[in-house]
């Protein structure tokens, strides 16, 4: 897969707009498949979180920093969470 079209596999952010390219693994090496909001040194920020809660943040953000009607940030957090890695 070309980078530019891999996505976060927690949160379904591209990883090309990710400031960092990626999260890091335990072994400080980048992540090819999780960014750095969601995965750092090995773990992810919010270990414990349901998909639901996952959801709820996705939504949230995409609401206030992207500026997106809420009905599409819940829309798209149906559509692409629960298809990535993490949640499957």
């Amino acid at each position: 897969m070309e980078n530019s079209l891999k996505v976060c596999q927690s949160c379904g952010m591209p990883l090309v707009s990710d400031p960092y390219q990626g999260g890091t693994n335990a072994d400080k090496s980048k992540s090819e498949k999780f960014c750095s909001f969601c995965y750092q040194d090995g773990k992810f920020l919010d270990e414990g979180i349901t998909l639901e809660g996952k959801k709820t943040q996705l939504i949230e953000v995409a609401v206030s920093k992207l500026n997106m009607p809420k009905e599409q940030a819940i829309q798209m957090a149906n559509s692409i969470l629960p298809a990535l890695e993490r949640w499957r």
